[in-house]
């Protein structure tokens, strides 16, 4: 059988843990190789390939000559141009959130792509979390949606802002629920400790009705990731960080999964109000989304999260700043 010959580009923080992780899975199927790493700080690049036996690779054109599949995890000013050559050169091509700086260049990335057979799969990975694949069963169409994702000041994601840092996590997810065009956006958010907004909110408006209100912030003195889901008969809590999912609904079916917890009348009718908690997958999300892509390469199948996935959640990110800074402008 041909393995996959894998090429990790960017050895920081997350770098590290991909490396770590690629190795696993490595060791785990007979159909994957890690054939290279890559960083641009030489020192980093040196320990790092002899910690993790490959090979010192120069430049990224020379980890490109060795490889089939590339996982792309240095920062976001550096994706595009990055990405680009792993396109042109027909590689498989996993790149970390969010996918480019700018909508026009996720744009240039799908134009690459299309007379390639290649498979690109974008970082989210939210869609992997354990306490959102336990809801896969559930029928999900939101009327509203509330978010709260907030973290302590870290510096070393202050390359972009926290909408392109941390709110595009739930901005894809909503994106992926709702299934709806956007018809509106308004937000506010600030700059504290860092040159790019550290703190947000929006409020996004779909075509079919659906709302979301979004708050994400990276100075909070404790985390959150939470998001709530109310629907037509349904209330859906989901804890990102605690790995839990709540589904509350409400039916007049005896044989409605979960407990009744409690009984309410609509007209001449009698409902119950059915409480589940969902079995969650014991899965290490990052784990879990890698052999994912893998797979996507290995059965030419369509990976969950398309680069058309993150052009969107990008533009939909990048119109939240644009409508911030405009407001800022305005007062």
């Amino acid at each position: 059988m041909k393995k996959l010959k894998i090429g990790l580009f960017g050895l920081g923080h997350l770098g590290k843990t991909h490396l770590k992780l690629i190795k696993e899975i490595c060791s785990e199927r007979n159909d994957t190789e890690l054939a290279g790493i890559y960083d641009s700080d030489k020192e980093k690049n040196s320990a790092m390939s002899a910690e993790s036996g490959t090979e010192i690779n120069n430049s990224p054109d020379e980890l490109i000559n060795k490889i089939d599949t590339a996982v792309i995890v240095t920062p976001t000013s550096t994706h595009f141009e990055l990405a680009s050559k792993c396109i042109k050169n027909d590689i498989n091509t996993f790149i970390e959130k969010p996918v480019t700086e700018t909508t026009a260049q996720a744009q240039e990335l799908l134009k690459l792509s299309e007379s390639k057979d290649i498979k690109i799969q974008i970082g989210h990975i939210e869609r992997f979390n354990p306490a959102i694949l336990s809801l896969d069963k559930f029928r999900i169409s939101p009327l509203f949606i509330e978010t709260h994702r907030l973290a302590q000041f870290n510096p070393r994601g202050t390359d972009v802002s926290v909408i392109q840092d941390l709110m595009i996590h739930d901005i894809d997810i909503i994106l992926n629920l709702v299934k709806s065009p956007v018809e509106s956006i308004n937000a506010n958010g600030v700059a504290i400790l860092s040159e790019k907004i550290d703190i947000a909110n929006a409020r996004i408006k779909f075509v079919n009705g659906c709302v979301a209100n979004i708050t994400a912030s990276r100075i909070s003195q404790n985390k959150m990731r939470k998001m709530r889901l109310f629907q037509k008969n349904a209330y859906i809590s989901i804890d990102f960080l605690q790995n839990s999912s709540e589904v509350f609904r409400l039916s007049d079916d005896e044989n409605e999964s979960g407990f009744a917890v409690t009984e309410v009348e609509q007209g001449d009718k009698k409902l119950k109000i059915f409480y589940e908690r969902p079995q969650i997958p014991e899965v290490n999300s990052l784990k879990y989304e890698l052999n994912k892509f893998f797979d996507s390469v290995i059965r030419n199948e369509e990976p969950l999260v398309t680069l058309t996935h993150g052009l969107q959640a990008l533009e939909v990110a990048n119109k939240i700043i644009s409508e911030i800074e405009t407001s800022q402008k305005i007062n």
